[in-house]
């Protein structure tokens, strides 16, 4: 203080949100993030159109591209996406259950804070909780034999139910099933890991989802480069190129004067002789196919074509790096070191009518699935869910525990843990409870998403669960409580229990959070509008910062 007035220790652009009021405005991004995703979840969760600034259109029920799409402009709603994305990341689905259960965590800690309880407590509460959420898990998980393929195959569908793979789920589940037993190898201690780094998927429009199909090894979606040269190649030796084959320019802009029309004939002499020499070392090396990431002069397809060489230019770098493990080769920089032990060994076919090359090595360890839609919307949202239930099968291969779905597992955890709660002291026994009160909230979301009363429906499934049976779940199609486990909605134990970390982490580094200080208005994009701002006082704690403009519409 300086003769009564208060001292400014910050500049005038800076922006002040504490106390009651930092916890509100977080607390409302948080919530307003989690129930942007709300309405996707379960088999009868609804999509979302998403167009981006450049007009592109994305249409999606995956939690976690609905939210990296979205722009979203502040930084408590960017926590939350984090969550989405180390789920998606960890566990490979489950992605809305962790938002929406992080947001369901700040709503209770929301009337906890209302009746005076330090955040601290409820903090305290919610790790405790989450502890016991994991050893309960564990505890409800069943161990099983991964080479049943019947219940990967329930894990796959679960996964796919309720995406664009919904219609093909059972053909596309068994693709999923072969792709990662053909990926799947034993490590020194006897354990199964999945290397997914091995499994390539491309997409192609025009076809039914059903026409999909799982090959061994790797395609290209490239043409030859000449009419003349062959299409097929069986027993051949392949070279993977990541040079041009075409005439070297000089790294300085030169001006040369020609007087002589033979001096011109010189030069283009000398140009022919160096593709040539190029095209013989590749002759020499005993390639029959050449896929180059790089141009390919026209002359120096002519001459390729005449030494019966099957050659494709501008192929994608990554299925060079694929097709290096499918064949065994080594991508060459420079042509003139390249030796025969680069060349890799494989058969190339060639499908004239999708116009692709199949690349098939001996003994691959690479396999490529090929998904086929109608349009571009169709077969990006099919790879999106052949993705998760890629990722959760993989992860039931590796870890052996699976779990009811359905919103058993929420039911069952929220009544143990209302039972641990008894056994806690303090103010972080009702912050236990409220933990329990959270993850209720999925199977009340899959009864919403159905067109069901949720009230009914979450009564049904606790008197279901005081009677002992831990697997009662909701069927989202007929309205009944069920063995979700035997009617093979089936989801992997490690999913949920990263669903249920992730979630408090996340409500708890909001929690934590008291005081906002900013620089200057609480927006994450510093290069967009400065209208709209952050809440600079109490009363404008509920607009989250320039968040309005990108989510106010989704809610």
């Amino acid at each position: 203080m300086q003769q009564g007035q208060p001292m400014i220790v910050m500049s005038e652009d800076s922006q002040r949100v504490k106390d009651k009021d930092a916890q509100d405005y977080n607390i409302s991004a948080a919530r307003a993030v989690a129930e942007a995703v709300r309405s996707t979840l379960g088999p009868k969760g609804m999509d979302k159109m998403l167009v981006d600034s450049m007009g592109s259109v994305t249409i999606t029920n995956d939690g976690v591209t609905i939210l990296q799409e979205m722009d979203i402009d502040n930084p408590t709603a960017e926590m939350i996406i984090e969550v989405a994305e180390t789920q998606e990341d960890e566990a490979g689905d489950g992605t809305t259950t962790a938002v929406a259960i992080a947001g369901e965590l700040l709503k209770n800690a929301e009337d906890l804070l209302e009746q005076e309880i330090h955040p601290t407590a409820i903090i305290k509460g919610f790790h405790m909780a989450s502890e016991q959420a994991r050893d309960e898990i564990d505890d409800i998980a069943q161990d099983v034999d991964t080479e049943d393929e019947e219940l990967l195959r329930s894990v796959a569908e679960t996964s796919m139910t309720g995406k664009g793979t919904e219609v093909n789920k059972e053909h596309l589940s068994q693709l999923i099933i072969d792709a990662v037993k053909q990926v799947t190898v034993e490590d020194d201690e006897g354990n199964n890991v999945v290397d997914l780094e091995f499994l390539n998927i491309e997409t192609q429009t025009g076809r039914s989802a059903g026409e999909s199909d799982l090959l061994e090894g790797g395609i290209v979606d490239k043409d030859p480069v000449h009419d003349n040269m062959p299409t097929e190649a069986t027993d051949a030796d392949i070279l993977l190129l990541n040079e041009a084959i075409e005439v070297e320019e000089t790294d300085v802009d030169t001006e040369v004067s020609v007087t002589d029309p033979d001096q011109l004939q010189k030069f283009l002499d000398r140009e022919e002789k160096q593709l040539r020499e190029k095209v013989d070392t590749i002759a020499d090396l005993g390639a029959d196919v050449v896929f180059c990431q790089k141009g390919i002069d026209d002359l120096a397809q002519h001459y390729l074509a005449k030494e019966g060489i099957l050659a494709v230019r501008r192929a994608k770098k990554s299925d060079l790096e694929f097709l290096s493990e499918v064949v065994g080769a080594s991508v060459v920089s420079d042509l003139e070191s390249a030796t025969e032990d680069d060349l890799g060994f494989g058969d190339v076919t060639r499908d004239d009518a999708d116009e692709l090359f199949y690349v098939e090595g001996e003994d691959a360890h690479g396999v490529t699935l090929l998904l086929r839609g109608s349009t571009e919307h169709v077969v990006d949202e099919l790879e999106r869910g052949v993705n998760d239930a890629l990722d959760v099968v993989a992860q039931t291969v590796s870890d052996g525990r699976v779990l009811a779905g359905g919103g058993a597992i929420e039911v069952e955890l929220a009544s143990r843990l209302r039972d641990y709660a008894d056994s806690v002291s303090g103010r972080e026994q009702l912050a236990v409870e409220a933990f329990a009160d959270s993850l209720e909230l999925v199977p009340r979301v899959l009864a919403e998403n159905a067109g069901l009363d949720s009230i009914d429906t979450l009564v049904d499934l606790r008197s279901a669960h005081d009677d002992g049976d831990v697997e009662a779940g909701l069927n989202v199609f007929t309205g009944d409580v069920e063995d979700t486990f035997e009617a093979g909605v089936v989801e992997p134990a490690h999913a949920k229990e990263q669903a249920v970390t992730s979630a408090a982490e996340a409500a708890n580094l909001v929690l934590k959070i008291d005081d906002i200080i900013s620089a200057g208005d609480l927006s994450t994009d510093k290069g967009g509008d400065e209208e709209g701002g952050a809440p600079g006082a109490p009363g404008g704690a509920g607009g989250m910062g320039g968040m309005g403009g990108g989510m106010g519409g989704m809610m």
